[in-house]
């Protein structure tokens, strides 16, 4: 991508949207197209044509997605299934229609099967079954990677698919409902502090463990594999570094202040037990992570303090 092409970056509100904006501008990136979702529904193929037809962009960034925890994911599930088909499908469609140069597309480190071997290499997808909380997005991923591939055989549209591990970072949603895992326990264990409450209940047992990653440091991967990563092969995006969610919840404790106890509902699901992502590709590439887990915690612990006011 040249400093002056024409980018679209479809969910540019979102939180891995929002990180490729910044970083896009601080990169120097002088054409970008952003629109609102409130002034674009990605659901709708007419007026995704038009937006199509009327700013010809020559490379489209998809961070847009129905996106949540494992709470929401279970809840919603043929929300989470349709609503990101819907919209991947118009995005493919109309930038083959419209002759986009190449698509980012975003998946997702639960399109790998439940019982996967650690850590988890690219050619795993699609080996075993899904883990069931997820499952609905996961299927929606997997179809969007499969559109990529075909249509770059049937159209030469080119595309990079990027598996990226759990996020957090600034923009991530507090909403209990569709907040993600250390949104979801900074927001818990802040609120603790602030209502002097002597305990937090936490969802499943602690023993699962997942691979972290700081959305600013998943903006500069994304950007670098638009720019030299030429394989329609998806490519792991992580830190390959995996953490329990007990020990995550231990730093989340320290950071937020919370002097209380954690209490552990073991009767809630705790999700796939290991997800560590293989990032041999990545690395080969010269990709290197720059924000640790703890530096990122507190990060977010005092973008929410901001977040309330």
């Amino acid at each position: 991508m040249n400093l002056r092409d024409r980018i679209y970056i479809a969910g540019h509100q979102g939180m891995v949207g929002s990180a490729l904006l910044r970083e896009l501008i601080k990169v120097g990136y002088k054409n970008l197209i952003i629109v609102d979702k409130e002034e674009l529904d990605l659901r709708d193929f007419k007026p995704v044509e038009c937006f199509f037809k009327f700013f010809k962009p020559e490379f489209v960034l998809i961070a847009a997605a129905k996106v949540g925890g494992i709470k929401a994911n279970m809840t919603y599930p043929a929300d989470f299934l349709y609503d990101n088909l819907l919209i991947q499908t118009n995005i493919f469609q109309n930038s083959y229609k419209y002759k986009v140069k190449k698509i980012l597309f975003l998946g997702s480190s639960c399109v790998y099967p439940k019982n996967c071997p650690q850590p988890m290499k690219e050619e795993y997808l699609m080996t075993g079954p899904l883990e069931p909380t997820n499952e609905a997005y996961a299927i929606a991923k997997i179809t969007g990677i499969k559109m990529a591939k075909y249509y770059y055989e049937q159209y030469n549209i080119k595309s990079v698919c990027a598996m990226p591990c759990n996020l957090y970072g600034f923009n991530d949603s507090f909403d209990p409902d569709n907040s993600h895992v250390i949104s979801s326990l900074v927001k818990k264990f802040s609120d603790a502090v602030e209502n002097n409450l002597d305990e937090v209940v936490v969802w499943g047992t602690g023993i699962a463990r997942r691979e972290f990653m700081n959305v600013d440091d998943v903006s500069k991967a994304l950007i670098l594999l638009m720019n030299i990563y030429d394989s329609i092969d998806i490519i792991n995006v992580g830190c390959g570094y995996e953490i329990s969610i007990k020990d995550l919840v231990g730093i989340i404790k320290i950071k937020t202040g919370f002097k209380g106890k954690v209490v552990w509902d073991s009767k809630m699901p705790d999700g796939m037990l290991k997800k560590c992502m293989d990032i041999t590709k990545l690395k080969k590439l010269g990709f290197v992570p720059s924000i640790n887990l703890e530096e990122g915690i507190e990060m977010i612990v005092n973008y929410y303090k901001e977040y309330k006011k």
